[in-house]
């Protein structure tokens, strides 16, 4: 799907998959030599230049070698397919996006099993008042500016203004001060949009705009709010759904994008 916009048809792509260490020796290398098929697989269905194209089969738990990997490349995005478990269920039941996406600084594209995955043209991006809402807008430009047909979505949800609702922002989305202050860059780059303003949970509006649009792809800051000293930490709130990244993703019927950005 990423590979159909111009702006990602330059990038190099490490395809990893990781093998879990085994009781015998035996049983390691079936693993392997199964892995390898996997991966050859893998590699042959990505339309991508294969001297673009970095196979790499690893050895150890997927969790850690996913991050390491990601480390060694210095990737700028990793993509991971989902199962959407949440809570303390992905904790009981290994989840290793669940664990990647708690310990990586880095973006994220999470896929949930059961999501169909379609042709990039709607992409959404659920913007806030924060300084690095700029830098998810002008990811979101970067993917959308060169796709044929293609719309950004800009969407803001309100949390909590009294005697208002939905309906009310809904029909003025451009006066909504946060969306107005992302329309200059929008318009400068020329690119097709439309504005969707609500009040309400964050999380539930989200994902109920993303449905609505028909969002391809939704753009959300997650920013990691651990100290340094505390990287290598699951952060157990985030882990039980505490959230707004860790709820749209579960939530979201469509691939949601978690751009990363450090905490103050």
């Amino acid at each position: 799907m990423l590979m159909d916009v111009p702006s990602i048809q330059q990038a190099s792509v490490t395809v990893l998959h990781a093998v879990p260490s085994q009781a015998s020796a035996q049983g390691m290398s079936e693993k392997l030599e199964q892995g390898g098929k996997i991966l050859a697989q893998a590699v042959q269905s990505i339309k991508v230049d294969p001297t673009k194209v970095n196979p790499r089969l690893k050895q150890g738990d997927p969790k850690d070698i996913v991050c390491q990997v990601a480390d060694e490349e210095n990737s700028d995005l990793i993509i991971m397919g989902s199962r959407g478990l949440q809570g303390l269920r992905a904790i009981l039941e290994n989840s290793v996006s669940q664990y990647v996406f708690q310990l990586t600084s880095r973006p994220m594209l999470l896929v949930k099993d059961d999501t169909y995955v379609k042709k990039l043209k709607h992409i959404m991006i659920a913007l806030d008042a924060s300084t690095s809402s700029k830098e998810y807008l002008d990811l979101a430009l970067s993917l959308v500016k060169d796709i044929q047909g293609g719309q950004l979505i800009l969407a803001h949800v309100n949390k909590d203004i009294s005697g208002k609702s939905s309906e009310d922002f809904s029909d003025n989305a451009q006066a909504d001060p946060v969306i107005a202050a992302a329309l200059e860059s929008v318009k400068r780059m020329g690119v097709n949009y439309r504005c969707v303003s609500a009040v309400g949970k964050p999380g539930p509006e989200i994902c109920r705009i993303a449905d609505e649009v028909g969002a391809d792809l939704l753009i959300l800051g997650s920013p990691d709010r651990r100290p340094t000293v505390a990287k290598n930490l699951v952060d157990l709130d985030r882990l039980v759904g505490g959230s707004l990244s860790d709820y749209v993703r579960i939530h979201a019927e469509c691939p949601v994008l978690l751009a990363r950005t450090s905490a103050p």
